[in-house]
């Protein structure tokens, strides 16, 4: 061999013997938004196994807070407090999360922020391929009853129209069924929306005949906070979920009827007539006087 000639670079190690590790793939952020242009959603055996990954998800989310209150309080953290720019890393241009550097994607502090833009990406897929089938149903009920205990109407409104008005049509649900997502459909046109007419004519329209949904329905009508207190104890977790928008607007209604009835009170009275604690009503804005003896001062008398 001539002196001048250079030796052949060495070729790297490869497959087995490489350094580099491949880059750990969240399987929740495989596919971006179908609304932004991504199509392998529309097929329907990737909805399907997508669907499998994201209930996996969910019941490990679910089983991570130790259930009961730390449930409570992680899906209270999410979406009605959330903040443009929460949004602006839940999801980028493609539909895919943005982190923080040097956060992998499988080290989410609260993972449901994730699972809930997959279930936003699943029911684009299944909206895009016009799918009704049984699948369409069982994803549908799931992503909506997800949607509810996170109180994010954003996800749960299209979802439960696409459910009772496209997929119902051509694969209907069962009587049971039926009324319980009817349900939600009246209580979110009168807890949230406050819509008492429209919520009216869904129930007649479906024939609905749950009698607390009724009941919750003419509280609001009536303005009536006691019968609206009693029933919340009584409905279901999801049912008492969406009932909690219209909480503020009973509450001060309460604390109105006993600023103009009452000049004092015990505390206890006003803090079971308005559903708070008291030291939760002083945050809310109310200026009333606790004295030391537990009683209220609403009023002071007029001097004469």
């Amino acid at each position: 061999m001539s002196a001048s000639a250079r030796p052949q670079a060495r070729r790297g190690p490869s497959g087995a013997w490489s350094r580099l590790k491949p880059a750990l793939t969240d399987p929740l952020d495989v596919y971006g938004l179908p609304s932004k242009g991504e199509t392998r959603l529309h097929d329907y055996k990737n909805q399907e196994n997508y669907y499998s990954k994201i209930v996996e998800r969910y019941m490990k989310f679910c089983a991570s807070t130790g259930g009961g209150d730390g449930l409570e309080k992680a899906f209270a953290q999410l979406s009605i407090t959330a903040t443009p720019q929460s949004h602006q890393r839940e999801a980028t241009s493609d539909g895919r999360p943005g982190l923080p550097r040097g956060v992998s994607s499988t080290e989410r502090p609260n993972d449901m922020p994730n699972i809930l833009l997959a279930m936003r990406k699943l029911r684009e897929g299944i909206l895009g391929s016009r799918r009704r089938d049984q699948f369409a149903q069982r994803a549908y009920m799931f992503i909506v009853h997800a949607s509810i205990l996170t109180k994010s109407w954003e996800s749960y409104q299209p979802a439960l129209l696409y459910l009772l008005y496209e997929i119902h049509p051509r694969t209907p649900l069962s009587i049971p069924e039926l009324q319980e997502f009817v349900g939600y459909r009246i209580l979110d046109l009168a807890c949230r929306q406050y819509e008492l007419v429209e919520a009216f004519a869904v129930k007649l329209n479906f024939k609905h005949r749950d009698r607390k949904v009724a009941t919750v329905v003419r509280s609001l009508v009536h303005d009536d906070w006691v019968r609206f207190w009693r029933t919340r104890r009584a409905v279901d977790g999801y049912q008492r979920a969406i009932m909690e928008f219209a909480i503020e607007r009973m509450r001060l209604h309460a604390l109105k009827c006993v600023g103009r009835s009452y000049m004092n009170a015990d505390k206890s009275f006003i803090e079971r007539t308005a559903d708070a604690r008291w030291d939760e009503l002083v945050q809310s804005g109310v200026g009333w006087q606790l004295q030391e003896s537990g009683n209220v001062v609403i009023r002071k008398p007029k001097p004469k």
